[in-house]
């Protein structure tokens, strides 16, 4: 199949290396990028199927402006919610993209193991099973690529681990142990499926690959750029700095955000999602772990 990649990072990069062992691959970025079968926007939105890498919180402005739906058929590989709206990525694709058109890409995938062919296990998520089972198909022999029908699960699931890899990172910035660390990812999985749960979400995608296999992988590297923010928090750096440093986006803290908006809205507890917040704000994290523990 001729696939349409679109964004040029590393994730979008590592798709392409994947996707092209049996396909013809080719891809497109907001910049001229010096890699293999570079073409511009215009072109690559001819392509039947596009990988949608665009992160979550400049998919809107990409949308209203750059994308042109002509029956295309879609795999969103970003995670995120919007922090502006509060907004799933769903939600926002909704708009320009009929359900039946489009999937969402979930699990464990650190792009750098990807570009080195070391396995994993992802799943396709869209309420049309025909489109996953197709996209599915697209996948090399190192990656096992599941389907699900529960596009909000995998949505939830994909963005509140960052989330709760910024708290893990500040965990291991503060030399807290890893009895600590377990204890706060526990705690995060039991947070984001009760955030799900409250939006229809199934409860067996918090502890398949989607849940607890995405937070498990990104709440325990320093591979994770939101797991590097937590470090970050831990040295008494601001966000600001932080941002800088890694160079690169980090979803979590844009989702932290929203998560904060969403919660007053709907008067949700998501106790370790409001101390992220709160430390992106400039908490002392010795503050926010002592408030923690008192909950």
């Amino acid at each position: 199949m001729s696939v349409g990649i679109i964004g040029a990072g590393k994730w979008g990069t590592a798709l392409a290396y994947a996707l092209s062992q049996k396909n013809e691959v080719y891809i497109s970025s907001r910049t001229p990028q010096n890699v293999e079968n570079f073409i511009s926007l215009e072109e690559i939105l001819k392509c039947e199927y596009l990988v949608i890498t665009v992160p979550a919180q400049h998919v809107s402005a990409w949308l209203e402006e750059k994308f042109v739906f002509s029956n295309q058929k879609i795999l969103v590989a970003s995670k995120g919610i919007e922090a502006s709206s509060g907004k799933f990525l769903n939600e926002i694709y909704e708009k320009h993209i009929p359900h039946a058109n489009i999937a969402f890409l979930s699990g464990p995938s650190f792009a750098a193991e990807v570009m080195q062919s070391l396995p994993t296990a992802l799943v396709i998520n869209s309420e049309n099973e025909a489109l996953s089972e197709e996209f599915a198909s697209f996948f090399p022999s190192f990656i096992k690529a599941y389907t699900s029908t529960d596009v909000v699960g995998a949505e939830v699931a994909g963005a509140y681990k960052n989330v709760i890899a910024i708290a893990a990172g500040i965990c291991e910035g503060l030399g807290l142990g890893k009895n600590a660390a377990a204890a706060l990812i526990s705690r995060g999985l039991v947070e984001m499926q009760r955030f799900g749960l409250s939006f229809g979400a199934k409860e067996e995608s918090f502890i398949g690959l989607s849940g607890a296999g995405d937070l498990f992988l990104t709440a325990s590297s320093n591979m994770s750029r939101n797991f590097r923010v937590g470090l970050g928090l831990a040295c008494g750096k601001s966000k600001e700095e932080i941002i800088k440093e890694i160079g690169e986006v980090t979803e979590g803290i844009g989702t932290a955000y929203a998560l904060r908006e969403i919660s007053q809205q709907k008067d949700l507890y998501l106790p370790i999602a409001k101390e992220v917040y709160e430390m992106l704000e400039g908490k002392d994290p010795y503050a926010s772990l002592k408030d923690l523990l008192s909950k």
